[in-house]
């Protein structure tokens, strides 16, 4: 998957959960902020260790 895929793809699963606590709650505004964070965190944190995954590749097929 692409780089920019993963962030998106975090970003549109934390305000999928944002969104559904914040209706059960009734603090839709706050909830979806924690929730968009959240996704960018963990989209993210999929770029890097898909990063990391390229790299030993890489250094793999170069040995």
């Amino acid at each position: 998957m692409k780089k920019d895929k993963k962030l998106g793809s975090g970003i549109a699963i934390g305000i999928a959960i944002g969104t559904a606590v914040g209706v059960a709650t009734g603090n839709l505004g706050l909830w979806l902020s924690v929730g968009i964070a959240i996704g960018a965190g963990v989209g993210t944190s999929l770029m890097q260790q898909g990063n990391k995954k390229d790299n030993e590749d890489s250094s793999k097929k170069s040995s």
